[in-house]
């Protein structure tokens, strides 16, 4: 799980780098919508049907809690929370201010690996007052091929590239994760850039959330995911990284509020 930030010499170099370096350009992605966490990254971002007045909503990672990773088959929902967030400017060079949540609103790390937090304010008054408008979930699953961009707040660096194919089932130390995003190997995230949102850059909507990769090439433990098809065969793949679909998560949402309770709704629940 790529929330984990480096620890040896020659990484704390490589990430001072990355820190000072120009944030990288996308056709069409800017940093628009993407938030840093004080461990990973995040978006702003809009179920399709909610409206500019609703409480917004920050997507990121379930390993990304404060708290810590929540166990397989834990489910979180409706938690009082006050985490902040930096919100980007849209060319990611600064800071335009700080959100704060007021609820974590549901967060998992079993068939998937995400967290929405709820914030104290609206989409109308981030824009009103940052001039940024959230990323829209998209509702629709993505396919294989389509050119994509991972946007790290933490980092304030884009990752392109596409998506290489679908992971039936996804092992990482005690976790499994379904229908996992698998990226081309352009995209060479590393820690920190977790909970960054994927974003299909047709479209510019968020199709998934960035999760992990495969570090050292060791077999299903922790920060080396492997891949376990409907066979049960397992296959690693040695510096390839992954995310998990969200256009799930519309289906579970009324507006910004939880609805676990749509039969369309196939989120784990508690």
């Amino acid at each position: 799980m790529t929330r984990r930030l480096l620890g040896t010499l020659f990484a704390m170099l490589t990430a001072s780098a990355l820190v000072g370096a120009a944030p990288a350009e996308a056709a069409t992605t800017t940093f628009a919508g993407t938030v840093a966490l004080s461990n990973c990254s995040g978006s702003v971002v809009k179920p399709p049907e909610a409206s500019l007045d609703d409480p917004a909503l920050v997507l990121s990672n379930g390993h990304c809690l404060q708290e810590g990773f929540p166990d397989p088959g834990e489910v979180i929902v409706n938690q009082p929370s006050s985490r902040t967030f930096s919100l980007l400017s849209k060319d990611g060079r600064s800071s335009l201010g700080t959100l704060k949540a007021k609820k974590l609103l549901y967060a998992t790390m079993t068939d998937t690996d995400v967290s929405l937090y709820q914030l104290n304010t609206s989409y109308a008054k981030i824009k009103a007052t940052y001039g940024i408008a959230p990323l829209t979930l998209s509702p629709t699953r993505p396919s294989a091929g389509v050119a994509m961009d991972v946007v790290s707040g933490y980092w304030k660096k884009i990752y392109s590239c596409n998506i290489d194919g679908f992971v039936h089932e996804l092992h990482e130390a005690d976790w499994v994760w379904k229908d996992s995003i698998r990226y081309t190997p352009a995209c060479k995230t590393i820690g920190g850039t977790s909970g960054s949102p994927i974003i299909e850059t047709s479209t510019g909507k968020v199709v998934g959330v960035n999760n992990t990769g495969n570090e050292s090439g060791q077999r299903c433990t922790m920060n080396n995911p492997c891949e376990v098809d409907a066979a049960g065969k397992v296959t690693v793949r040695k510096g390839i990284n992954y995310g998990e679909q969200t256009y799930q998560l519309t289906s579970c949402l009324s507006r910004s509020e939880l609805d676990l309770a749509n039969p369309n709704c196939k989120a784990p629940k508690p």
